[in-house]
């Protein structure tokens, strides 16, 4: 008995102490290998906070770390608590970047005791982010006279927001292709309207399209040139085999994540070349076809 004991006092400080390093790990400004990070921490100013679907929370912040370099699909590492529980930081995905007001907009979902603290911030309040983070979509590629298809899946479509106004703002022509549960679960339609021509899909039929994002994408024989998918796993790979060998494009992941900067290896998938990488320091953006689903 005292054995076993022993054994799990020894596990729980190492867990401790690997917790302990993490946070030192993502609170210095450098990368693993000694490289300078472009990753900053900073407390912002809450100008807004409010619940826009059930259990679905818009959060906008004010601060200079908007100032930097962003990509579309990166995103931040949010301190929750000034308590030391819980420890590790929550990753949210960026909705919109405003560099002219110096404001971040994020929205996220309440689903643990993590995110229902950060629902309790009122305006005015101060939030401690780390960012930016990850590797975002790439549009080097792309030609102003091509159509992008957006597809973006329950929390997954977010990030898909702030894409579609840089590809707006580029010239291409954007087609945003939105799955909810139901009606009652349907934010930014309206938003997404002012960069795309939009689509919405309900499970239940609620509202829009009765079925799934690629059930419309088929039912409406939408033409483009290049797919871009945030969203639930089972999503994302059905983009992949439905386009993953005709068309180019990017996929967003979600994942677990405890360091959000590559250090710890607990959010590590497979590619298709039989290497691994880190969804919040290789990804969360990767090509088309590129990971194993």
């Amino acid at each position: 008995m005292m054995t076993v004991q022993l054994s799990s006092l020894i596990t729980k400080r190492l867990l401790n102490n690997k917790l302990c390093l993490i946070v030192k790990l993502q609170l210095t400004a450098f990368d693993i290998g000694g490289l300078p990070s472009m990753r900053k921490v900073q407390k912002m100013q809450i100008i807004s906070h409010q619940e826009i679907a059930p259990h679905i929370y818009e959060l906008v912040l004010k601060g200079d770390l908007v100032k930097d370099r962003w990509q579309s699909g990166q995103f931040v590492h949010v301190k929750v608590s000034e308590l030391n529980e819980p420890l590790l930081r929550r990753p949210l995905s960026i909705c919109q970047i405003d560099q002219t007001l110096n404001q971040l907009t994020l929205i996220y979902r309440v689903e643990g005791s993590g995110t229902q603290l950060l629902a309790t911030k009122k305006v005015n309040e101060e939030v401690d982010l780390l960012g930016p983070l990850g590797t975002g979509f790439d549009l080097s590629e792309l030609q102003v006279e091509e159509t992008v298809v957006l597809v973006g899946g329950g929390i997954g479509v977010p990030p898909m927001y702030e894409l579609a106004q840089r590809l707006f703002e580029r010239g291409n022509k954007v087609i945003a292709v939105l799955g909810f549960r139901s009606k009652a679960d349907v934010f930014y339609e309206e938003a997404f309207k002012a960069y795309a021509d939009v689509y919405i899909a309900t499970m239940d039929g609620s509202y829009g399209f009765n079925g799934n994002v690629i059930e419309v994408m088929k039912s409406e024989s939408l033409t483009f040139d290049w797919v871009f998918g945030c969203g639930p796993k089972v999503m994302l790979k059905a983009i992949d085999q439905q386009y993953g060998q005709i068309k180019k494009g990017y996929l967003s992941f979600e994942e677990r994540m405890a360091c959000g900067i590559g250090a710890c290896y607990a959010c590590v998938c497979e590619l298709t070349n039989g290497k691994m990488a880190r969804v919040c320091k290789e990804g969360p953006v990767f090509r088309l076809g590129e990971v194993m689903i």
